[in-house]
Formats: C-alpha cells, structure tokens, sequence
C-alpha cells in the first residue's frame, strides 16, 4: 500500500501478469493429462483429457450382447461418468488454488 491507502497499480498489474501465467500453465497441463474412467471391472474404458474431451472408448468383446444393449449402454456412461469426474478433481486440484487466489466471486 501507497501512502493514503491506495495500492500500488505496479505491483497489482505484476500480481495479475503472474496469476495469468499460472493459470495459462495449470489449462495446458489440464488439456495434456489423460484420465482413464472404467465400468464393469474394466470391460469399458473411456479416456479423457483433464479438459473432459473423450480422446477415447475400449469395449471389451466380452461386454457385447446382441440381446443385452442396454448394458452397454448403461456401461459406457457409467466409464464416460467416472472418466468426468476425474476431470473435475484435476480441474479443481489444479485450477482452485489460481481461482481463489483471484477474489472474484464464483470462482
């Protein structure tokens, strides 16, 4: 802090500079992780980057029922959901920190 309160524009511009570079880090970081989401003890795989796009999906022959789609189905959303919420913890690992460090509501 200035004399007579205000604070120092300087060193607040420096403090913003950082934080932005920190977070531009901890996004590449995100978009490079992989995180694998399974269901049915491995017969289904998702895998996901720490920004949640689907990079891809593993079915095990075994998992495959003509007469039984609907597992499958209940399958790969159960892998889909796992590998998401994966995502979210890296995000929040990651990301909350820079976020709180930033005062803005919402974050």
């Amino acid at each position: 802090m200035r004399p007579g309160g205000q604070p120092n524009l300087q060193q607040l511009m420096k403090q913003a500079q950082k934080m932005q570079q920190q977070m531009a880090a901890a996004q590449a970081e995100l978009a490079e992780t992989e995180l694998t989401g399974t269901a049915g003890g491995g017969l289904v795989t998702v895998t996901v980057t720490g920004t949640g796009e689907v990079t891809a999906v593993k079915i095990d022959p075994k998992a495959v029922d003509p007469d039984d789609v609907e597992t499958l189905e209940d399958l790969v959303l159960a892998a889909l959901h796992n590998a998401a919420e994966q995502a979210r913890e890296l995000t929040e690992e990651k990301m909350g920190p820079l976020a709180g460090g930033l005062g803005l509501p919402g974050m």
